[in-house]
């Protein structure tokens, strides 16, 4: 049996996208909470450029700080987020495969398993994340 994640593995890097043919980190989730949920999220296209860390970071804590997006306490589970911080401000995201495991736009490359545990990300995570539809029809581990 095939992996959910293993279908967005290699979706190319495009600042801005929001579908397959090339996604950032935000269009890489909604994608896959498209495809894989049926759950509908934002755009967000109003920001600016991945190096504008001060309008991604407001992006991403306006997004936090909705109903929608609940803080989780404990060991995440698949589909829920991993925020990070590069620097002091919260510009990046991953979508969790199993905890300490997640899928993300690397760099401007294309969409990548990660450990989030270690390397360059373990010092960085700001917390985790589950969209209230999940919670209501019960987190899938």
């Amino acid at each position: 049996m095939t992996h959910w994640c293993n279908n967005f593995i290699g979706l190319p890097f495009e600042d801005r996208g929001r579908d397959r043919s090339g996604a950032d980190c935000w269009g890489l989730t909604t994608v896959i909470f498209r495809e894989e949920l049926s759950i509908s999220l934002p755009d967000y296209l109003g920001y600016g450029s991945v190096e504008e860390h001060g309008e991604i970071a407001s992006l991403i804590v306006g997004a936090e700080q909705t109903p929608v997006w609940v803080p989780v306490s404990g060991s995440a589970v698949s589909f829920d987020l991993a925020v990070f911080r590069r620097g002091k401000l919260p510009t990046h995201l991953g979508v969790v495969v199993r905890h300490g495991l997640m899928i993300h736009m690397a760099a401007r490359d294309c969409a990548k398993l990660e450990d989030y545990r270690t390397g360059k990300w373990g010092n960085r995570l700001a917390g985790h994340y589950r969209h209230v539809e999940m919670i209501s029809a019960g987190a899938r581990g």
